[in-house]
């Protein structure tokens, strides 16, 4: 019985392997045959992502996938972006619309263990808070008792708003909508009291506001919300190059690569694990069913995880938010990638 039973385990076990087998690398030859990446996107969240006058797509999110196509193709150009609101950006993945989603996510236990989904990293470590007009005269969260909060529908913040509000024995009024500008907009028409988001989220909101210094984000954070970008289950082969297309870049600002120097470095540095990175020494790209210059590309062609950062949320862009839990762990922030080894 024992021996029958071995038997139908091994069985198991190895349909288990091929049914795996039969799925690796799906999403990578289906991308390839098309030519480009399907990214799913925000339809226009500054800083994340949102066209230009020109129609070109810029954001963090952006240049994410941007650095998947640089690694697969060795042309970040080489993508398309799909904008999604909150309620569709899920559905958009798991059907296949997309082949990746970065689309400001929060990274959950139910949309990574019951949605048939997978996070590949963190891009940015955000906090749920609160804007209000200044001459409301509110200075902390605490003080919204009574008042009307309008939230996006579908996301995780419409639920941190009901947990932060009964936690503290507040009674509020939920103004729902389901996309991100009717949020906002019903927010500067005076339809609500607050508007509650990520704290990223708010600032990038607050300057399109007509009279942005009229409005102030308040001091608390409500909830956490690692933002990071998601593909579908049962592609470990995908699933694996989108994870190391972000590591490839936080490792690379720690190394200090970035956009300006990696051609110089690629061909001059000694450094073990710099030549690694840049595909001098090993084969580690085969692993990844790449070619061995894919971190080379992603980098001289997007830059490393500091250059994205500060063009499109830090010091280099509108939005000014300083980088906080998103510096590295080496200089006090919780980004940290696993070694290229």
């Amino acid at each position: 019985m024992k021996f029958k039973a071995k038997i139908f385990l091994s069985t198991a076990v190895a349909l288990v392997v091929l049914a795996q087998a039969a799925v690796a690398g799906q999403t990578l030859d289906t991308v390839k045959d098309k030519g480009y990446l399907t990214c799913g996107v925000h339809n226009g969240l500054p800083g994340f992502s949102s066209p230009d006058d020109k129609g070109r797509w810029t954001g963090i999110d952006v240049d994410v996938c941007r650095a998947v196509a640089a690694a697969v193709f060795g042309d970040a150009s080489k993508v398309r972006f799909t904008p999604l609101s909150a309620k569709e950006r899920l559905t958009a993945l798991q059907s296949g619309e997309v082949d990746v989603l970065s689309r400001n996510t929060t990274w959950t236990l139910t949309r990574d263990a019951a949605l048939g989904l997978n996070f590949t990293g963190v891009t940015y470590y955000d906090g749920q808070g609160f804007l209000v007009r200044r001459d409301l005269g509110v200075t902390s969260a605490l003080d919204l008792a009574g008042a009307s909060v309008c939230v996006q529908t579908g996301t995780t913040t419409e639920l941190n708003l009901g947990d932060y509000f009964r936690s503290n024995g507040l009674e509020y009024s939920p103004v729902v909508f389901e996309k991100s500008d009717e949020t906002l907009a019903a927010y500067e028409a005076g339809r609500c009291d607050a508007l509650t988001s990520d704290r990223s989220q708010l600032y990038a909101h607050r300057i399109k506001l007509r009279a942005p210094t009229e409005h102030v984000v308040l001091p608390e954070v409500i909830s956490k919300e690692p933002l990071g970008p998601v593909v579908r289950q049962g592609d470990d082969a995908w699933f694996n190059i989108v994870k190391w297309s972000l590591f490839a870049m936080v490792n690379a600002e720690e190394l200090g690569i970035d956009s300006g120097n990696a051609g110089r470095l690629k061909a001059s540095s000694r450094s073990p694990a710099v030549r690694r990175l840049m595909g001098v020494e090993g084969d580690k790209g085969k692993a990844l069913r790449l070619g061995n210059s894919w971190a080379y590309d992603i980098v001289s062609q997007v830059g490393n995880y500091g250059e994205v950062f500060e063009r499109n949320l830090g010091a280099d862009s509108p939005l000014q938010i300083d980088r906080g839990l998103n510096k590295l762990w080496s200089k006090g922030g919780l980004q940290y990638a696993p070694p290229v080894r």
